[in-house]
């Protein structure tokens, strides 16, 4: 399960870099990675200043048709 998570990870920072966005901290989180509450590990989206949050907005609606 851990290699699954950390592709889907590393596709999901593929497709935000050809966009031109970089989430810094984007990544597995280590806490829910190592639990054993039986649940799937969380992906941690990390922190993003706000020109990047709206330019993540943006993609977001264009996606969506909007």
């Amino acid at each position: 399960m851990a290699e699954d998570i950390r592709a889907d990870v590393t596709a999901l920072r593929t497709a935000l870099a050809a966009h031109g966005i970089t989430l810094p901290s984007l990544g597995v989180d280590p806490v829910t990675l190592a639990g054993s509450s039986g649940r799937p590990p969380l992906v941690a989206l990390g922190h993003c200043n706000v020109a990047t949050a709206r330019q993540l907005a943006e993609v977001l609606r264009k996606a969506a048709g909007g």
